[in-house]
C-alpha cells in the first residue's frame, strides 16, 4: 500500500469516528429543540399585514425593518432534512468541512492568481481533488471562487460567536446580508460552546444597490474547533433533494479562524459559490464578475470595519467637540447604537432585496434611471413617523473609487453637492477614527455654526472604505437628542432617516497594497466607479396621508440635480485638492 493509500484511510476513519459522534450528538439534541415556527406566524404575508390596503397603486410599500429579516414565503419544508436524510446532513457537514480546511491551507495548482488580482480556484484541478462534492455545477449558473487573509481585532471564540448567532451575523455584515432566518437548530454543539454546532440557515446577500439582484440560499453551517483553529462552513444542501433550481448555492465556504497571541484572531476565508449571473445590470457586470461583489475580500473587510467601529468610539475618551460633553462608557455606547443603527437602515434600504420592490422613474434631463420606494412608518422605533420616500440611482464615474470617496467624505467639499447645505459652511464639530485605514471614520458635522437660528441640527456621520466597497452614510440630528445620547440617554429614542453614497469599483481596477498590523490592505488606485446615490426623504408626517406626485417630482429633482453637482464638482477639482 502506498504512503498516500494509506493516509486516505486513516484520514476516512478519522472521519467516520467524528460522523458517528456528531450524529450521536444530534439525535441527543433534535429531540430537543423547539419545532420551527409556521411560516404563516414566522412571516405574515403581505395581505394580512395591513399595508396593502395603505399601498398606492403606482409605488408599493416598503416592510419594517422587522419584516425585511424574515424568510419569503418558499416551500420552507421542501429543505427541512427528515429524520433518514439528517445522518446524510451530518456527513454532509463534517465532509464540506474537511473540504474547505484543504481548499484554504492549498497552494498552486489548486490556486492561481486571476487577472485582476484576486486568487481563483482551477476548477479543474478542484473536481479531481474533490470528485464527489455537491454534485455538477447546474446549468445557467457560473462558478465564483475567492481566498482573503486578514486580521481581525476579536477572539477566535466570540468571533464564532457571532457566526453562529443569526441576529449578531446580520449585523456584523449589513452591506452583505439582507435578511436572514435559522430554519433548524440540528448541533447546538459541545458544553455550551459552538464546537460541533450545525445549523441549517436561509441567507439573502445584496450589493448596495438595487441594479444588482440579490443571492438566496439555504445552507447548513457547521463550526469544528480543532486544537487553537476554528473552522466555520458553509454549504448548500439542494443536492440533497435532487433541487437545481435555485439561482445561487454555496460549494463548502467560510473561514479557518486561528488564535494570535495579541487577542486577534487570523482569519482565511474562501469563497466558492455557484450563481446566475443574468439579470445583473451591465453596468454592475464586471465588477460581480472580478470576485469582488461577493467574495472573500468583502467579507473579511466588513468584518474588520465592524470591529474597529466598535473598538473605535467605546475606546475613545475626548470632549465632543464644542458641544461640550464628555462622554462615558454609556454615552460612547449609545453613540455606538445609534452609528450602528443608521448604517445598517442605509444597507438595508439600499439594496434589491426581494421584500423591495423597485419603480423605476426616468432620470432629469438624460440622467440614470432614479429607482423609488415608499415607507408608511407608524409606531417604527428609530424613524419619524410618516410617509418615507426611498430614492436611489447609480452611475459610472471615471475616476478611481478612492477618489471619490474621499471627496464625498471631507466636510470641506460638501457645499458643492449638498443641497441642504450648499448656502453655508459645514464645520466638523467631532472626529473619531476608526482603525489605521485613513476615511474610516465617525464624525459630528455642524451646518451654518455662525448663524444662531439654525445652529441645532447636526449631521451624523458614518465613513467606511476598503478595496471593495466604500460607504458615506449620514443623517441630520438634533443637537439637544444628541447631547441626551452622549450623556446616557436612549439612543433607540432618536429619530434618523439616513442617506448617502456607496462607492464601489467597476472590476477593472489596479490596487497598491500596504502592510497595516501585519494585515494585508489594498486602495484601489485606478480604474473607473460605481456611485450609488440614496436618499430617504420624509414627504408628509401622516402616516395614513396620500403620497402626491409632486412629492415624487421633487425628491426626483433632489436626486438627479445632486449627481449633476456631484458630476461637475469632480471634474474641476484638482489633483491635489483629496488627501
Amino acid at each position: 500500500m502506498s504512503y498516500d493509500e494509506q493516509q486516505l484511510r486513516i484520514e476516512n476513519m478519522r472521519l467516520r469516528e467524528e460522523i458517528d459522534r456528531i450524529s450521536a450528538m444530534a439525535a441527543k439534541y433534535i429531540g430537543r429543540q423547539k419545532p420551527p415556527m409556521p411560516m404563516s406566524s414566522a412571516c405574515p404575508s403581505a395581505a394580512s399585514s395591513g399595508t396593502v390596503d395603505m399601498m398606492h397603486r403606482f409605488l408599493p410599500v416598503l416592510p419594517s425593518a422587522s419584516e425585511m429579516t424574515s424568510v419569503p414565503d418558499f416551500p420552507l419544508q421542501s429543505f427541512l432534512p427528515s429524520d433518514v436524510e439528517k445522518p446524510l446532513v451530518m456527513e454532509l457537514a463534517v465532509a464540506s468541512m474537511e473540504e474547505l480546511y484543504q481548499v484554504a491551507e492549498a497552494g498552486e495548482p489548486l490556486w492561481i492568481m486571476g487577472s485582476n488580482g484576486v486568487e481563483v480556484i482551477q476548477h479543474d484541478i478542484y473536481l479531481h481533488r474533490f470528485p464527489r462534492g455537491i454534485g455538477p455545477t447546474p446549468a445557467g449558473l457560473r462558478s465564483e471562487t475567492s481566498r482573503y487573509t486578514g486580521l481581525v481585532p476579536m477572539n477566535p471564540s466570540s468571533l464564532v460567536e457571532v457566526l453562529m448567532d443569526m441576529n449578531q451575523w446580520a449585523k456584523m455584515f449589513p452591506a452583505m446580508v439582507s435578511r436572514v432566518q435559522t430554519v433548524e437548530v440540528l448541533s447546538t454543539g459541545i458544553a455550551g460552546t459552538y464546537d460541533g454546532a450545525i445549523q441549517l440557515m436561509f441567507a439573502e446577500f445584496h450589493v448596495p444597490s438595487p441594479l444588482v439582484p440579490t443571492r438566496e440560499s439555504y445552507f447548513l453551517r457547521y463550526s469544528k474547533r480543532v486544537d487553537h483553529t476554528w473552522v466555520v462552513v458553509d454549504v448548500s444542501i439542494d443536492s440533497l433533494h435532487g433541487n437545481m433550481s435555485l439561482r445561487c448555492r454555496r460549494r463548502p465556504s467560510g473561514c479557518i479562524i486561528e488564535e494570535m497571541s495579541s487577542g486577534y484572531s487570523k482569519v482565511t476565508w474562501v469563497e466558492h459559490i455557484e450563481a446566475d449571473p443574468r439579470e445583473v445590470h451591465g453596468m454592475f457586470q464586471q465588477y460581480v464578475n472580478s470576485g469582488l461583489a461577493y467574495g472573500a475580500a468583502r467579507w473579511i473587510c466588513s468584518l474588520q470595519r465592524h470591529c474597529e467601529r466598535m473598538a473605535a468610539v467605546l475606546a475613545n475618551n475626548v470632549p465632543f467637540g464644542e458641544m461640550n460633553v464628555f462622554p462615558g462608557a454609556e454615552g460612547r455606547s449609545g453613540m455606538l447604537k445609534l452609528v450602528e443603527r443608521m448604517t445598517n437602515s442605509f444597507c438595508g434600504g439600499v439594496s434589491a432585496s426581494t421584500a423591495h420592490t423597485w419603480v423605476t422613474l426616468a432620470g432629469n434631463s438624460g440622467a440614470d434611471d432614479i429607482q423609488v420606494l415608499i415607507r408608511k412608518s407608524m409606531n417604527d422605533p428609530g424613524r419619524p413617523p410618516g410617509i418615507v420616500l426611498s430614492a436611489a440611482t447609480s452611475l459610472w464615474l471615471s475616476l478611481p473609487p478612492s477618489r471619490v470617496f474621499n471627496f464625498l467624505r471631507d466636510e470641506r467639499f460638501r457645499t458643492q453637492w449638498d443641497i441642504l447645505s450648499n448656502s453655508g459652511v459645514v464645520e466638523e464639530v467631532f472626529h473619531v477614527a476608526k482603525g489605521q485605514v485613513a476615511g474610516n471614520s465617525v464624525s459630528l458635522l455642524r451646518v451654518n455654526p455662525t448663524n444662531s437660528t439654525s445652529n441645532n441640527m447636526l449631521i451624523l456621520q458614518e465613513c467606511c472604505t476598503d478595496e471593495s466597497c466604500s460607504l458615506v452614510v449620514y443623517a441630520p440630528v438634533d443637537l439637544t437628542a444628541m447631547s441626551t445620547v452622549l450623556k446616557g440617554g436612549d439612543p433607540d429614542a432618536v429619530a434618523l432617516l439616513p442617506s448617502g453614497f456607496a462607492v464601489l469599483p467597476d472590476g477593472s481596477q489596479i490596487g497598491s497594497s500596504v502592510n497595516v498590523g501585519g494585515a494585508r490592505l489594498k486602495e484601489v488606485v485606478s480604474g473607473g466607479s460605481l456611485l450609488t446615490v440614496t436618499f430617504q426623504i420624509l414627504v408628509d408626517h401622516v402616516p395614513t396621508a396620500r403620497l402626491s406626485l409632486g412629492s415624487v417630482a421633487k425628491v426626483n429633482n433632489l436626486i438627479s440635480n445632486t449627481v449633476v453637482y456631484i458630476k461637475e464638482a469632480l471634474s474641476k477639482l484638482p489633483e491635489d485638492a483629496v488627501v
